[in-house]
């Protein structure tokens, strides 16, 4: 929300004023004196004017979860448990996953109350790279990574996804690194290629690295280094 609209939504200030108080340096977003009227400003900061609190922060969220199987990666399910019975319950309020696992997979989760900053996550345009680690029901064939690098065809979205690498780890286990994390997007390169896999991991989005120390099911808050890398 802009920010002179913040101050003019209280009873009292006109938008006139508002402009006023900013241009005159009275007006504080955070710790810092804000002059552009036009300001986006979101609901994790404080702002102040003459000392006057116009509109306290949000806690903002960032979690790091070590999925386990067997839970959806949706915030409710009236079937399945989900992921946030994994989660203190005093954190719920607008959480949501970026990036999504399905039920068997496991590895590193993220969830927040920033969708801002989770865009800059998730969108396939922005190219993160997704580490995954997967067994596979057959041997991988050496073409396999050659087919990955050119893109696979979606016939459903009709699309070729973004070049992928596949780094061999044994005859049925891989690291794969994919940039646009659509659905089940590794499981479908797979199938597309003639294999299956039997287990996915994932181990890494951008600079954001599972917790080797954090156990099945357990999370921790990310660090502001991990949060400031997008």
């Amino acid at each position: 929300m802009k920010l002179s609209r913040i101050l003019s939504n209280h009873n009292g200030v006109s938008r006139k004023q508002a402009n006023a108080s900013i241009a005159a340096g009275k007006v504080m977003v955070d710790d810092a004196v804000c002059r552009e009227a036009a300001c986006e400003v979101d609901r994790f900061s404080t702002v102040t004017c003459h000392g006057r609190v116009f509109q306290a922060a949000e806690p903002a969220h960032y979690l790091m979860l070590h999925k386990p199987p067997g839970y959806l990666s949706a915030t409710e399910d009236k079937v399945h448990k989900t992921v946030m019975a994994l989660i203190d319950p005093g954190l719920h309020k607008n959480l949501h996953i970026a990036g999504r696992l399905d039920r068997a997979s496991t590895g590193l989760l993220i969830l927040t109350n920033d969708g801002t900053w989770s865009r800059r996550l998730t969108e396939p345009q922005i190219r993160v790279p997704k580490v995954y680690r997967v067994t596979t029901a057959s041997t991988i064939t050496p073409e396999t990574a050659e087919r990955f690098a050119e893109g696979i065809w979606f016939e459903f979205e009709q699309l070729r996804t973004s070049p992928a690498r596949l780094e061999l780890l044994g005859a049925q286990t891989a690291r794969v690194t994919i940039y646009e994390g659509r659905y089940h997007q590794v499981k479908r390169m797979f199938h597309a290629v003639g294999n299956r896999i039997t287990t996915l991991h994932r181990e890494s989005m951008g600079n954001i690295h599972l917790d080797d120390s954090l156990t099945s099911g357990a999370y921790r808050r990310l660090t502001k280094m991990e949060i400031s890398s997008f």
